[in-house]
């Protein structure tokens, strides 16, 4: 899962009778960056206009998605088969994917003919009726760890806490329905879990919960930011572990933080502008990180698993997954995403599936590319912050209703 650094939109509403506060799903995006160079942010090809100003969604034409006849559908097909692997018992996806599976190593013209006779697809639009969002990034970060506390290794990764409620309003509030509300009880009283800045003070019931021991702070808060990694042991040994809960609080991003305190400008709020920033300012770290009071619990997770585990339950495919609000695209669905290459303008138009979700991705025009494990992905996902528009591909028969 999946969790990332950029300037939030803060939602808000009222109700009679007033809902409780709204907390975002658990987070699973990267950092989001700036991007200095604003031809890094090349507006795609433009498209049909939308119907309503309010409606997510217009039908569109298969010649609409940039570069879709030329494009290699292997990769995309093997992302495809794995959302089968959720959706394959629901009505509007048995058909389509039990047809997926008796594909027999089907070819790019077979994969396209399939795509084409089996889906509509359907153009994204913003509440605002424009079709631009911003696509951020994401990736599985490797820390040094120790399952024991050492003098280098201090800081825990904690698995969810006993104390921790977890709270279904849906019958009476409707609107919750994709939202994780957390809370514990004091006395008859139900409140909001404790925040990041009471967890670190040692409050919450999670003395005995840590799994593993890390050696560096703001490794460990990217790692809650990313939602997944590994940690290498003192044997060499890799372990994955992956997003367990959440302890409730809104997602603040450290970055825009820095950026209003002066501290970064704002083509530095990278991820690894960040980690620099903590290594020459290690008395501010600990104040600035909980400037974000939203905090991540982990599992380990089985160690012949191929990738992260997103939202859909699935393992992600690097490149080919994408973590979206599920309250506009549907978890699983292939999504046809036209942007571009972090911090230039070569175009990036790929078929992604919607495996994920993430506390930062919010709106519908909106999503977090999984670029995969170490490094090199870590530089692109800290460095993606583009212009983009999508389209989420229905089956036929199961297309949305469009006022």
């Amino acid at each position: 899962m999946r969790i990332a650094l950029m300037p939030l939109l803060l939602l808000a509403a009222c109700a009679t009778p007033p809902a409780p506060q709204i907390c975002p799903a658990p987070q699973a995006c990267p950092v989001p960056q700036a991007c200095p160079d604003t031809a890094a942010c090349v507006v795609p090809p433009a498209a049909v206009a939308p119907p309503v100003a309010a409606a997510p969604f217009a039908v569109s034409k298969w010649e609409m998605l940039p570069d879709w006849q030329k494009m290699d559908l292997q990769p995309s097909w093997v992302a495809f088969l794995q959302s089968c692997r959720a959706l394959k018992n629901k009505p509007d996806w048995q058909t389509v994917c039990a047809r997926a599976h008796e594909l027999a190593q089907p070819g790019n013209e077979t994969l396209r003919l399939f795509f084409e006779e089996t889906f509509t697809p359907y153009q994204v639009f913003n509440p605002d009726g424009s079709s631009q969002g911003l696509i951020t990034g994401y990736y599985e970060p490797r820390l040094s760890g120790s399952r024991v506390r050492t003098a280098r290794f201090r800081y825990p990764l904690y698995a969810a806490p006993d104390d921790m409620l977890t709270i279904d309003l849906s019958e009476v509030y409707p609107q919750l329905k994709d939202m994780r509300l957390r809370g514990r009880l004091e006395g008859r009283r139900i409140l909001p879990y404790f925040s990041r800045a009471d967890i670190d003070e040692g409050k919450g019931a999670l003395r005995g919960r840590e799994l593993f021991w890390v050696d560096n702070a703001v490794d460990l808060f990217f790692l809650q930011i990313q939602g997944s990694g590994r940690i290498e042991l003192a044997d060499g040994a890799l372990v994955k572990v992956g997003y367990a809960d959440q302890n409730g609080h809104p997602y603040i991003s450290i970055g825009r933080k820095l950026i209003e305190m002066g501290e970064l400008k704002i083509e530095q709020a990278s991820m690894q502008g960040i980690k620099h920033w903590a290594e020459q300012n290690p008395s501010k770290l600990t104040a600035l990180l909980e400037h974000n009071p939203s905090y991540v619990f982990f599992r380990e997770l089985p160690e012949g698993l191929s990738a992260p585990l997103g939202a859909l339950g699935v393992p992600l495919t690097d490149q080919y997954s994408i973590a979206i609000d599920p309250r506009t695209i549907p978890l699983g669905a292939p999504v046809f995403l036209s942007t571009t290459y972090p911090n230039t303008a070569e175009p990036l138009n790929r078929l992604m599936l919607a495996q994920d979700t993430g506390g930062a991705i919010r709106g519908a025009v909106r999503a977090d590319f999984f670029w995969g494990f170490g490094d090199q992905a870590g530089a692109q996902a800290g460095r993606m912050k583009q212009s983009g528009q999508m389209w989420v591909l229905f089956p036929k028969g199961a297309e949305p209703a469009l006022n």
